[in-house]
Order: structure tokens, then sequence, then C-alpha cells
């Protein structure tokens, strides 16, 4: 027992000293101090801390700090977005959709910005949202379903959202657009989105 409790208490140390690690990492990175911040990260996104492996990932996406080296950029982020990291999975998805360091999959894409929309990601839910009005990356034209995902994605802040919204709500039904509205209304981050709508398909 004491031996699995000093273990435990070794574990939270470790994990305290990644945290401070990463804060002094992100603190030199938004003071635009790159070198300190590599220098801080890296151990910890080695060490496969998933903010460190997201902002390193940044960085090489960037140029900052590092050489500009999308292969790095999408090897980092997509181990960031494998633990769940929700930033690194729109990222990921980008890189899918853009093909980006990556054959073009928009399928793949797909997989990775609906894994970041369903922990809530604005900007993940916006994209879908797109892919779901114009019928990209296998997904059915469904008016309803992106109305629901830029009802969400407005609500969390995304800039583009609320006029797509209102676009695509020009050219639905009374009835889609309470379907839609009742499905952003019952969803909650961490619940699978709905892949398809009772009234929005076309």
């Amino acid at each position: 027992m004491k031996a699995f409790a000093a273990s435990t208490v070794i574990a939270l140390a470790l994990q305290g000293s990644a945290i401070a690690g990463f804060a002094e990492g992100a603190t030199a990175y938004n003071n635009r101090n790159y070198g300190l911040a590599y220098k801080e990260i890296l151990p910890l996104a080695r060490a496969g801390n998933a903010d460190a492996e997201h902002l390193l990932g940044l960085m090489y996406y960037m140029g900052r700090g590092v050489q500009q080296d999308y292969r790095q950029a999408l090897m980092w982020h997509r181990r960031a977005a494998t633990q769940g990291k929700a930033d690194a999975q729109y990222v990921v998805g980008a890189m899918y959709y853009t093909g980006n360091a990556v054959i073009q999959d928009h399928r793949q894409a797909v997989t990775w910005f609906r894994k970041a929309a369903e922990q809530g990601h604005a900007d993940a839910q916006q994209v879908l949202g797109l892919m779901y009005r114009y019928h990209i990356g296998g997904m059915p034209q469904d008016n309803v379903i992106a109305y629901m995902l830029w009802n969400l994605a407005a609500a969390g802040g995304n800039p583009n959202a609320a006029e797509q919204r209102a676009a695509v709500a020009k050219k639905m039904t009374p009835e889609q657009v309470e379907e839609g509205q009742a499905l952003s209304a019952a969803w909650r981050p961490g619940k699978p989105l709905p892949r398809t709508s009772r009234t929005g398909g076309g």
C-alpha cells in the first residue's frame, strides 16, 4: 500500500511539473519567445502531453521557433488528436480537407471534424455544417443538420456560423427550422451528433 501511495505521489508530482512546464512554454509562445517555448514544450510533447503535442504541432505548422514542416505538424497534431484534444482533431481534419501533408481525403476530414465537433468545438461544427450543406466527404445533403451545427457553432462563438445559418434558413420549411432548433437545444458536448435529420434530406 505504501508503495502504491508513493508511486501515486510521484505521478502527481510529475503531472504537476508537466503542467507548470506547459504553462511556461505556452506563456513564452504567446510572448513570441518561440525558442524558449520550443525548449519547454518539446520534452512534454515527447512524454505524451496532449496540450504540448498540439502546441508543438502549431509551431511546426506556422514555422514559429522551428522550420515550417507540415509533416511534423500533422504527426504532433495527430498524437494530440488521438488523445482527444479537440483543437488538434480540428487541425488534423483541416489538413485532410485541404490535402496538406497528406493525400486529400474528405471522408477522413469528416471523421476528425466530427470528433472535435462532438466535444463542442465551434469551428469544427461550422465546417461540418458546410459539409452537410454541400454534400462533401460522403455527407448526405441535409439542411437541418447544417442548421443545427451552425446554431451550435454560433453559440460557441464562430464568426461565420450565424450568417450561414440565416442563409440556409431561407431555403428551409418552418418544420425543418423547428427540427434544427430542437436538435441543437437537445444536444450536449460529449454526446454523438445526429448523422441525419427527419425532415432535412435533399
